[in-house]
């Protein structure tokens, strides 16, 4: 397990619990290729070590548990740098995806901070995920012309009604309630019990430990906006959604529909057709593959580098996207996030047992 993802990743066993501990504070805990490497390698001792009976992951800090992947590295490979080691990274970032959610063994994440993009992948796939009062979790991927992924298009489509749209296309954020509600967490713990959590985690079953410090969480907004939400996100074009949300009469749902005008158009369009592609597909595997496809097709797009340099590189968060418009999106620029990649495919699906399905 040797790299840089060795200091940026502390493994250890404290009793029965193997601790992941994501160690780039300063970076917000962003994941680098080494850092899954890392985690994979931890998890494959740890399946075959008797003396670990619980997995937990947490960030290092008061500020984020992750905050996605390494843009920065995305945006070189978007603007003329090396496309194969990206698409490495994702393939390697994915499996890990997949390797959480099918993982043996109870897998805790401790989503504290900021849980964003690549964060969700390595946190909300697991067994046990634990929000706190500071935890804000988002697939924020349209705002830099991207499409959700790591996961995200299946567990936003699993969400209750248009729930996962909404977060999808506003490139929106929940808190703890929100999170809980979208199905996006499992319980409420305060922050200054996690300390005394992972204590008992080392000692006890998941369940035990949990039953000692989960609390009611704080109330979020969209259980209040669910109306207007489902009603609006059900139409089946991203220009009806507008005109539903614009029609509704609602200030959040204006407010909404800025948001979604703001993020790129092809994005938006394809994370639409990304989501509503998940509902069918089935499990998580298959998901993974699609996203897979989506988010290659995404890196040979001007909108991902743009988004990436207004958002993250300059920060005049004044991007200029191509196509400028909804109008102006083709029905075949769309088609082509979905296209088959042939002997590069992800291929999960195909390698995953049906009984474990």
């Amino acid at each position: 397990m040797a790299g840089s993802g060795t200091n940026e990743v502390l493994v250890q066993r404290e009793g029965r619990a193997g601790l992941v501990v994501l160690n780039r504070p300063a970076a917000l805990n962003a994941l680098t290729h080494a850092m899954v490497r890392r985690i994979a390698a931890a998890l494959d001792d740890w399946e075959r070590d008797d003396r670990v009976a619980t997995v937990v992951i947490s960030g290092a800090g008061e500020r984020a548990f992750c905050a996605g992947g390494d843009i920065v590295a995305i945006h070189r490979a978007a603007t003329g740098g090396d496309p194969a080691a990206v698409e490495d990274f994702w393939r390697d970032e994915y499996r890990l995806n997949a390797r959480i959610a099918r993982y043996p063994k109870p897998f805790v994440a401790v989503m504290n901070g900021i849980v964003m993009g690549g964060g969700v992948g390595v946190s909300a796939h697991g067994s046990a995920r634990i929000v706190t009062e500071t935890t804000r979790v988002a697939m924020p991927e349209a705002g830099i012309g991207f499409v959700p992924d790591v996961g995200g298009t299946y567990l936003l489509a699993l969400a209750p009604g248009e729930l996962g749209t909404h977060l999808a296309l506003t490139a929106g954020s929940a808190g703890p309630g929100d999170a809980l509600l979208c199905g996006l967490a499992d319980h409420f713990v305060p922050a200054e019990r996690l300390p005394a959590l992972l204590d008992d985690l080392a000692e006890l079953p998941v369940h035990d430990a949990l039953a000692r410090h989960v609390a009611l969480p704080p109330p979020g907004p969209l259980a209040r906006q669910r109306d207007w939400i489902d009603a609006c996100y059900a139409a089946g074009t991203v220009e009806e959604i507008l005109d539903r949300l614009a029609d509704s009469g609602e200030p959040e749902a204006k407010k909404a529909a800025d948001r979604i005008a703001a993020n790129s158009p092809v994005a938006v369009k394809a994370t639409l057709a990304a989501l509503r592609r998940a509902r069918e597909l089935g499990p998580l595997e298959a998901v993974l593959d699609q996203e897979y496809r989506t988010s290659c097709a995404a890196l040979a797009t001007p909108d991902l580098a743009e988004g990436i340099r207004a958002q993250v590189i300059d920060k005049d968060r004044t991007p200029r996207w191509n196509p400028a418009t909804l109008d102006a999106v083709t029905p075949g620029a769309v088609a082509r996030y979905f296209a088959p990649l042939g002997a590069r495919e992800l291929g999960l699906a195909a390698t995953t047992p049906l009984e474990r399905w």
